[in-house]
This record gives structure tokens, C-alpha cells and sequence, in this order.
């Protein structure tokens, strides 16, 4: 069953695409049915920048332990930054 849960937002980010770097602008996070993940359901991440086109656009499938792992490794990242470094990249 597809739980239709989608989560859409803003970012400032770069990704490498088959073309090289690029810029990505949004990001959407669904749980659904993966295109080339070996499960019958995945969480996925697509980075992007629509006014690129297509090719700006980078994808993650994986499974739910996984996902959690890697959002508790993001969040454990950014908590320990310095503030003087965390301030630089909000200016």
C-alpha cells in the first residue's frame, strides 16, 4: 500500500549528476515503490533544480533502517559543528 506521503522543500545544495556538479533547488522525500532498489517499497530522496531541466536531478532509494541511519548521522554531524562554522554558512 502507497502512503502517498510526500515531503516537499526549498534547499541550498550541489549534487553530481551524469553531466558533473550542478546546483539542486528542491528536494522531495517519499516513502513509495522504488524504481531500482530490490524491495517491494523504499524511501526516496530526489535532490533537484527544475529550471535546469532533467539532468539536474540526483535520486537515493533505500530501505528504512538505512534511512534512519543515515538521517541520525546527519543530524549527529550537525550538532557537533563549531558555532563560528555554523554561523559562517548562514551569513
Amino acid at each position: 500500500m502507497c502512503t502517498y506521503q510526500t515531503e516537499r522543500l526549498d534547499i541550498r545544495a550541489s549534487a553530481k549528476t551524469a553531466e558533473g556538479w550542478t546546483s539542486m533547488t528542491n528536494a522531495i522525500v517519499y516513502f513509495d515503490h522504488p524504481v531500482h532498489f530490490g524491495a517491494g517499497h523504499a524511501l526516496m530522496i530526489d535532490l533537484l533544480n527544475p529550471a535546469v531541466g532533467p539532468s539536474a536531478r540526483a535520486a537515493i532509494e533505500m530501505d528504512p533502517e538505512s534511512a534512519r541511519a543515515l538521517a541520525n548521522a546527519i543530524l549527529q554531524s550537525l550538532d557537533t559543528i563549531p558555532d563560528g562554522l555554523l554561523s559562517e554558512l548562514t551569513s
